[in-house]
This record gives C-alpha cells, structure tokens and sequence, in this order.
C-alpha cells in the first residue's frame, strides 16, 4: 500500500500525538519545544500550552480537556545524518522524572494529575487512550542507555488524580489503544519491534501471558532492526503502529500478519484517525519536523472522546 502524502506543515522541532478536532484542526505536542500545539484547517500553527519537560501523547478526557504524557526530558534532541535530520539521544541534563498533565483547551492552564506511583518518580510516561468509563490506560516506557534498562509498564488511572493502578511491567511500552470492543489493551513494545495483546480483566486489570514475565499474548515481533512507537486502532480492530527506522506505518492484523507503509522519515512517531468518515489520517514524520495528511484505505476507531 502506499499513500498520496500532503504535507501540512514544516519546521517543527520533532512532533507527536496528534488528535484529530471537532473542527477538523489537529492537536499535537512538540517534545523538542515542550509545547502543547494546534494545527489549524488553514495550516496556521499555534501553541495551545507550554509543557516543560518532554510532553509526548496526548487524548481528549470526558470533560473536553486534553491530557498529556510527559516524559520529563528523557531525551535531548540533536543533528544527524548529511541530511542534518532531528533525533532523540539519551542525554538528559534536565531529567528529573515523567508525569502526566491536565491541559485546559480553552485557557490554557496545565495541571499536575500523577508524577509517582507508590512513592517513586514515574520514568517517562508516553502515550495514553480512555475507555468508555471516562479512566486512560497509559505507557511509561522506562529508561535504557548504553549501561542499563530500567523496564517500564502500563497503568491505569482516572481524570481526578483517586486512581492508579500499575497493570503490567514491560520493557519498553510506547503506544497503547483499545480494541473496538473494549476488551483488550494493545501496547508496542519499543526496541524489540513487538505487539503486546492483553486482556482487561478489570480496570486496571490485566490477564498475563503464559510464560512468567509475559505482560499478555504477542501479537507479532517484527524481524530486522526496526523499533515500534506510537499506535492507533482501526474500526476493524487492526492496529496501526508507527515505526522507526524503517520509517512507515506497520499494520497489524490478529493473525499476526503484517503489512508496511513507508513513510519519508526515520521516526515515523504517531498518526492519528478523522474527518467524516474517519478515513483521513495525519503522521507526525518527526525527524524531519513535518505532520502529513493521507486517505486511509479504511476508516480508524472513533476515539471515545473528542473536543
């Protein structure tokens, strides 16, 4: 398959999370410039909150908000390649550890909901998704560098700061989405290339897989030296992750089939699903600072909430 890509917009510091809007703009964050940002219909770009750290996934909540993943600065950005591209390093002169935020849409105010979990710091959280009940799943993807690997995990949580709930620790968690059902929470699992299933036993609930360690069932592990990053659901439950450095789009099906959509970047991050008929997709290509916009071949799964 491959997509008539148009460019949006350029010169972005390196984005991700997009939300497609009501109004047919799209929210995203640029990590690099710590900024909550809207792209308007008419190619206007905006910045919506300053979110210093590392803000890195974003959803609409029940109360029309957004919420965002922040992983506190986990990565430094810097030059690569003759192409002189932008891509995260393992340099952290800032880091101090991740959080999750509440962001006023209409003013702008950004509000601490979770930075720890029983006492200790989150690492970096990443992505996130609600389910119908108005609660989010999200990923802390943990820490690795050339020394050690701090492994990290899926929680579950709720828009009033009551609940958190560690659902499974997984090496390095990136996208996460939910079935069209409902029933079962899909997490990429970054330097390995993998797709975890796992089924929602209850919130924050998760069944293991098998084998001790397993955090559910694998989908599939894709072959080569190419890492998983954010993902998207689509209205015919297979899932859309985005892929780097063999930069595109893998879909996965629930066979464990697979197929590729390159796209022009090494770190294809994110994309998300709108329009009428839920078949226009935006892709942040974002070593290269630029959001694309696609007809996608079938329509992705309506987000629970949208603003």
């Amino acid at each position: 398959m491959a997509l008539e890509l148009h460019e949006m917009c350029s010169g972005l510091g390196f984005p991700e999370g997009p939300v497609a809007m009501n109004d047919g703009s799209v929210l995203f964050v640029d990590i690099k410039e710590q900024t909550l940002v809207r792209l308007s219909v008419d190619g206007t770009v905006s910045v919506v909150a300053e979110i210093p750290g590392g803000p890195n996934g974003v959803a609409i909540g029940p109360d029309g908000a957004a919420y965002v993943c922040n992983n506190g600065g986990v990565y430094s950005f810097v030059p690569y390649g003759p192409d002189d591209i932008t891509v995260p390093a393992p340099i952290r002169p800032q880091y101090k550890g991740g959080s999750v935020h509440r962001v006023d849409l209409e003013t702008g105010e950004v509000t601490m909901l979770f930075d720890s979990y029983e006492g200790k710091r989150l690492i970096a959280p990443d992505d996130l998704v609600f389910d119908k009940d108005g609660g989010f799943w999200f990923t802390d993807t943990g820490i690795e560098d050339a020394e050690s690997t701090r492994y990290g995990g899926l929680y579950y949580a709720t828009i009033d700061a009551k609940t958190l709930i560690k659902a499974a620790t997984i090496p390095m968690p990136n996208g996460v989405g939910l079935s069209p059902d409902g029933g079962t929470v899909y997490v990429s699992d970054t330097v390995f290339g993998r797709l975890w299933a796992m089924k929602i036993t209850g919130k924050g609930q998760v069944e293991p897989g098998p084998i001790p360690g397993m955090p559910g069932q694998v989908v599939q592990t894709l072959p080569g030296y190419q890492w998983l990053d954010s993902l998207k659901v689509e209205a015919d439950g297979r899932v859309c992750v985005a892929t780097i450095f063999n930069g595109g789009i893998t879909v996965f099906s629930p066979d464990g089939s697979t197929e590729h959509v390159a796209i022009p970047d090494l770190f294809t991050t994110n994309m998300c699903f709108g329009g009428e008929d839920m078949q226009d997709i935006w892709i942040t290509a974002s070593s290269t600072g630029k959001i694309y916009k696609a007809r996608w071949p079938r329509p992705g799964l309506k987000l629970e909430f949208t603003a």
